[in-house]
């Protein structure tokens, strides 16, 4: 059960981006609903106490529903995901986008089993519980997710988190929030989180300023120990069906001329770099950069790969098979024994009937005497 964590740029219904079927937390209008509905949901968010709220946040002004979920493990690696219902939690969770200047309430359920907390848990003095931490935007001490704030969620428990985006102020030259960023559990295991992180408790965020190029698709690439994407590797890492390919964490696609967004995340201790063949980016904030401007033209780097290094984050925008057309194109870590022993997938640049190009190539994990390991996937932990 591998829920899709990508999406088109496309806003529908309250608020929610569309893609292929799924849904990923997007910031738009709210669908039609009664009026006392609509009241109902106002006043909850009012209601929020005031401590609860940054500074600039005078109220949220939209709430979503995010579930903490046991799913099918990986061999015997115990998988946990994020989702916007239960039935849609995956790893990475559902990505979350933000327009600066928003303030965005999420209310996380926990629907973990305790016993499974338990086998998780590496101190019998740690309580049971998972949270939601993130990167990058603004939140007050009860929206930190860790314990040292009490800010989780017991079994079957909820709890609201506040984010605010804070826009950027010209006039005093502060920075904003807009950016490629991620969210993760910080509870479970540990005070850090570790063993949630790794049994699959993270998801991408991204926080745009108006008038930022959107793009087609966006897929979250998580770049983590054991050599893993997604925390998968080899073949595991790209299951496309050649005949009728379905966008998802395992399935990298898109059709010629698309403008895809990478959001690329470093987990665990290792490090590593982002390789995307037969593409490039520049090397800005969101990967992309107006021509109008020569000078700057001239003074930013045109790359294909970015190191990363744990907990780091960065956007990068392409357009799917500019100049180079349809073909099944690696994308892998340029740590060279990362790649052999299996970091690696395929951004599938379709032909024009939707299929995949032909491809032969194999880039599940060998083996020392070079053969294909016996696994596609991996155990362990994961950071």
């Amino acid at each position: 059960m591998w829920a899709i964590a990508i999406l088109a740029v496309t806003l529908v219904g309250a608020g929610v981006l569309r893609f292929g079927g799924q849904q990923a937390a997007g910031p738009g209008a709210p669908a039609a609903a009664a009026p006392a509905a609509l009241s109902a949901e106002k006043a909850a968010l009012a209601a929020l106490a005031p401590g609860d709220r940054p500074e600039g946040c005078v109220q949220p002004d939209r709430r979503i529903q995010l579930y903490a979920v046991e799913l099918p493990k990986d061999g015997t690696q115990i998988r946990l995901g994020y989702g916007l219902t239960p039935e849609t939690a995956s790893y990475p969770g559902p990505l979350i986008e933000m327009i600066e200047g928003e303030c965005l309430a999420i209310t996380l359920h926990n629907q973990v089993p305790a016993a499974t907390l338990e086998a998780l848990r590496r101190d019998l003095n740690h309580p049971l519980g998972v949270s939601l931490h993130t990167h990058g935007v603004k939140y007050t001490p009860t929206s930190d997710g860790t314990i040292h704030t009490d800010s989780w969620v017991p079994p079957g428990g909820q709890r609201t988190y506040i984010w605010f985006a804070k826009p950027r102020n010209p006039t005093t030259g502060a920075q904003g929030t807009a950016g490629y960023w991620w969210y993760h559990d910080h509870m479970v295991g540990g005070p850090h989180g570790t063993q949630g992180q790794g049994a699959g408790l993270f998801g991408g965020l991204v926080v745009r300023r108006q008038g930022d190029v959107r793009p087609d698709r966006t897929y979250v690439t998580v770049f983590g120990d054991l050599q893993s994407i997604n925390l998968r590797r080899g073949a595991a890492t790209d299951t496309c069906d050649p005949a009728n390919p379905v966008p998802g964490p395992t399935c990298l696609i898109a059709e010629q001329g698309e403008r895809v967004e990478f959001l690329v995340v470093g987990m665990g201790n290792d490090m590593h770099t982002f390789h995307l063949h037969g593409h490039s980016w520049a090397d800005t904030r969101t990967g992309t950069l107006d021509g109008t401007n020569k000078a700057l033209v001239d003074s930013v780097p045109v790359i294909d790969n970015k190191t990363l290094g744990p907990g780091d984050s960065f956007g990068v925008q392409i357009v799917a098979g500019d100049s180079v057309g349809a073909g099944n194109w690696m994308l892998h870590c340029h740590m060279q024994f990362h790649s052999d022993q299996g970091m690696a997938t395929m951004l599938h640049v379709l032909n024009p009937d939707g299929t995949l190009a032909a491809h032969s190539a194999d880039h599940a994990p060998v083996s020392a005497a070079g053969a294909p390991a016996a696994h596609a996937g991996h155990e362990g932990s994961h950071t």
